[in-house]
């Protein structure tokens, strides 16, 4: 067998084993569920009144915004889990197996991949019964959930790398929402950018956040984003490429001590 086919195999086999963990594990799902729902009716029932968004409904507005920060969210799994094999000495089993050793780690993100295609069903599932609508075609549409996907799987290499970072489940845990969660806010995810402080928009205007929440109001309702969509497919391949270098490093550095 090839190494590649080796890297494959193992890679394969890991992310399998981080999928079953999740089944074994239902209350890992309500990160992915109840949560988001819960940002969805909290935004539209409560708040979505009282914030402006000219020439768009706010629930069309408001829902590629929340989806962007679900799925951004969805690899705390991975930080968890990397962080829990840690602390359970499971690395020194796995550096003691044939095995590729990148494998622990791509393994974790590439299942990532599945478990953010669930969130994806449910949120827009969700948005659908709160009143949003798609405006564009399917193929645009399906181009949307790719870049999603996309999105989703260049963070699940910052939380993979977190996990790797941290000093326990809890610690990998906090610091990803404490790094994470402001940005999202500070962005165009939930309100206009040309509402918040004038110190501010040039920080929200200029957050990738922001740039990948505006491509996918393109993609999905069809207001204008200029190069959003380019530039949120580069931000998500640059970030893929940092945080999967940082995370293989610093996996590798774990397992030689």
């Amino acid at each position: 067998m090839s190494l590649l086919a080796r890297e494959l195999s193992d890679m394969w086999v890991l992310a399998t084993r981080s999928v079953k963990r999740i089944a074994r594990q239902p209350d890992l799902l309500v990160g992915y569920t109840v949560q988001p729902l819960m940002f969805v009716l909290l935004f539209v029932y409560v708040f979505g009144g009282a914030i402006s968004t000219p020439g768009v409904r706010y629930v069309d507005y408001l829902i590629p915004g929340i989806v962007v920060q679900s799925i951004t969210f969805g690899g705390f799994v991975t930080a968890l889990g990397l962080s829990e094999d840690l602390k359970k000495g499971l690395m020194d089993r796995f550096r003691s197996l044939p095995m590729s050793r990148s494998a622990v780690v791509t393994g974790r993100t590439f299942a990532d991949i599945s478990t953010n295609m669930i969130q994806l069903v449910v949120m827009l599932a969700v948005g659908l019964a709160v009143g949003f609508r798609f405006d564009t075609d399917v193929p645009t549409i399906l181009g949307g959930i790719g870049l999603l996907l996309l999105i989703g799987y260049a963070f699940s290499w910052v939380f993979a790398f977190i996990g790797l970072a941290a000093s326990s489940p809890e610690a990998s845990n906090a610091y990803g929402f404490t790094i994470l969660f402001p940005l999202t806010f500070v962005s165009s995810a939930f309100v206009p950018v040309g509402s918040m402080p004038s110190w501010l928009q040039p920080v929200a205007r200029h957050n990738p956040f922001t740039i990948m929440v505006n491509a996918i109001r393109r993609l999905f309702i069809g207001t204008p984003a200029g190069n959003d969509v380019w530039l949120a497919v580069l931000w998500s391949l640059a970030i893929t490429i940092l945080f999967a270098t940082l995370a293989i490093w610093r996996y590798r550095r774990v397992v030689a001590h």
